[in-house]
């Protein structure tokens, strides 16, 4: 386990040097919502062992053994995330022009990123959210009860240092009429890199309309990958098929200093 500080606060990372080339590219793995660095299971190092790349896995502030949050979240969470935060974690450990590969929260995470102006070689985005639907909703008004009612406590404390506050600080600020209204698709024109997006059907969170609007938006190149029988975590239900197109797309990436543009 080891740590890393921004701001002063302390996050859980872990490096997988999967080439023996410094210059290859390192993708970078940004956890869901409810997340962390465990919760990936062998999904990171698989891909990066694919595809010849090295692999960033980290927790943010509240998830894994990374510092517990210290005030409620407020809506723009995600772009603190995306601009504040994310570029100095890529500086401390001298990572330039990444693979994101977000899965989620970390979907958006990685599209405002990009979209806000950062290089990135290219983008993988599982279960994205773009804007706020009434599935999403739903969803995350099963995840509280869910919560409430059945084991998920426990799962979740497996992998968080506190599960509570974790599950709080997510579930509370996307159920707040504030966020109601968030949507970030005003960042999809600026994202110049190729992009990867997947989805499944059965996604409780969110329907196709969120990647079908990064691929209406998005001026670069954009792949869809739309899982049939698939719901919220296409790299653990669907594992063989998220890992072909994620490998794929990677190794069709452009060279670093060239982009596709459509």
């Amino acid at each position: 386990m080891e740590f890393l500080s921004v701001d002063g606060v302390r996050l859980e990372y872990e490096m997988l040097r999967c080439s023996q080339s410094d210059a290859a590219p390192t993708i970078v793995f940004l956890h869901e919502g409810l997340g962390s660095i465990g919760q990936w299971r062998e999904f990171p190092r698989d891909l990066a062992q694919a595809t010849g790349c090295h692999a960033l896995i980290y927790a943010r502030k509240g998830h894994g053994n990374s510092d517990p949050l210290s005030a409620p979240r407020t809506p723009e969470f995600m772009h603190v995330e995306a601009f504040e935060v994310l570029p100095q974690v890529l500086a401390k450990l001298g990572i330039e022009r990444p693979i994101l590969l977000g899965h989620s929260d970390g979907g958006s995470i990685a599209l405002l990123y990009a979209g806000g102006g950062h290089e990135v070689r290219g983008l993988i985005v599982e279960a994205p959210h773009v804007f706020v639907e009434d599935r999403s909703i739903a969803g995350i008004e099963a995840a509280s009860r869910a919560f409430e009612d059945t084991d998920l406590r426990e799962k979740l404390a497996r992998y968080h240092a506190d599960a509570e506050s974790m599950f709080r600080g997510w579930n509370d600020i996307w159920l707040s009429p504030g966020f109601r209204a968030w949507n970030i698709e005003e960042f999809l024109p600026r994202v110049e890199c190729p992009v990867l997006a997947i989805q499944g059907e059965q996604d409780a969170y969110g329907t196709m309309a969120q990647i079908d609007a990064i691929a209406a938006q998005v001026k670069a190149e954009v792949s869809l990958l739309k899982l049939e029988h698939c719901g919220h975590v296409p790299h653990r239900e669907q594992p063989e098929k998220t890992l072909a197109a994620a490998a794929r797309f990677i190794r069709q990436l452009p060279p670093l200093g060239r982009t596709k543009t459509r």
